[in-house]
């Protein structure tokens, strides 16, 4: 009986797993547009950049549409408030600021600013502090021996030294041979020099885990993770101040995006909205909510290439 049992139960986990081969169509109702506004600008002297778009169905594969006929302005409030005026661009929902002869780069390390959006009645608002950031001393190279599951890799690394006093937040940022890491997988956030609030590590050089993350790590066709660069190669690093509310917000876009799929996902923390500093402040009872994020950010970078000459000498 008991075999027969075991019989009965095989047979029913056979039907399950052939089961869940088929296909199901999943009918989502449409929900009302959301407005997305995409406003992280930071004091590089080049044009700043902010995007007002709306949502669209789930299965709508096309790119958000834009909103065009926005007002968008960000005010310094620390002093008598300057308005920074952002003009439409090109593309849809593109609105630019120029930097000028006498205004070369946006914002002032120190100061708060906020951000209004309006769209026909209904105002959008949001603030931001532009931090501190520290200069980054130095990008090196290391080499590392491969094994089965690596190849033969050269190794990245940037140095700079977090400043003294607890709450500093940052997003350090890379690109390889001018292209930017851009995969989920691949946001690079610290508190202070530890990575984590968690870890109380202040007023020193990032820790490991931070400056190596600046290396892309691909699989080849035989699943081995290959060197995240080759000698002729070009990096370049450039640490953003964040609010402790943008860290936060980059933290749950982490969690929310970089998804590890198969068996492992029935562990992975579930899908949930992510947080969003910009506030509905005037409208109709009906106005569309808004997502997105509002930071402005002070910037130093440094840039390199790989010289397998000049590495340093092996420990």
């Amino acid at each position: 009986m008991k075999k027969n049992s075991t019989l009965v139960i095989g047979f029913f986990i056979i039907i399950a797993f052939f089961s869940c081969e088929d296909q199901i169509a999943v009918d989502l109702p449409e929900s009302e547009p959301v407005v997305v506004i995409d406003a992280w600008i930071n004091n590089k002297p080049e044009t700043q950049v902010i995007k007002v778009m709306k949502t669209l169905p789930y299965f709508d594969q096309e790119f958000l549409p834009g909103v065009n006929d926005a007002i968008v302005r960000v005010e310094d409030m620390t002093q008598q408030p300057i308005i920074f005026e952002f003009k439409k661009g090109e593309g849809d929902g593109i609105y630019e600021w120029e930097p000028w002869w006498n205004q070369p780069h946006f914002g002032i390390i120190g100061h708060d600013y906020k951000l209004t959006v309006q769209i026909g009645e209904t105002v959008y608002e949001a603030y931001s502090s532009m931090g501190r950031v520290p200069p980054v001393d130095s990008l090196t190279f290391r080499f590392e021996k491969g094994n089965n599951f690596i190849a033969d890799s050269y190794i990245a690394g940037f140095y700079a030294n977090d400043p003294p006093g607890i709450g500093d937040t940052y997003w350090i940022k890379t690109w390889k041979n001018g292209l930017f890491l851009n995969k989920p997988s691949e946001i690079n956030i610290s508190w202070d020099a530890g990575g984590s609030p968690g870890a109380v590590v202040d007023g020193v050089s990032f820790i490991r885990s931070v400056r190596d993350m600046i290396n892309p790590f691909d699989k080849d066709e035989e699943g081995k993770y290959m060197s995240p660069y080759a000698p002729g190669d070009s990096i370049r690093v450039e640490i953003h101040s964040i609010t402790n509310e943008a860290y936060t917000f980059l933290y749950q876009t982490l969690i929310q995006t970089n998804r590890p799929g198969g068996f492992a996902e029935l562990f992975a923390q579930p899908l949930a909205n992510v947080i969003s500093n910009i506030q509905l402040v005037a409208g109709a009872e009906n106005s569309a909510k808004a997502i997105g994020f509002f930071n402005v950010s002070a910037v130093s970078d440094m840039e390199g290439w790989l010289d397998p000459d000049k590495l340093p000498p092996k420990e």
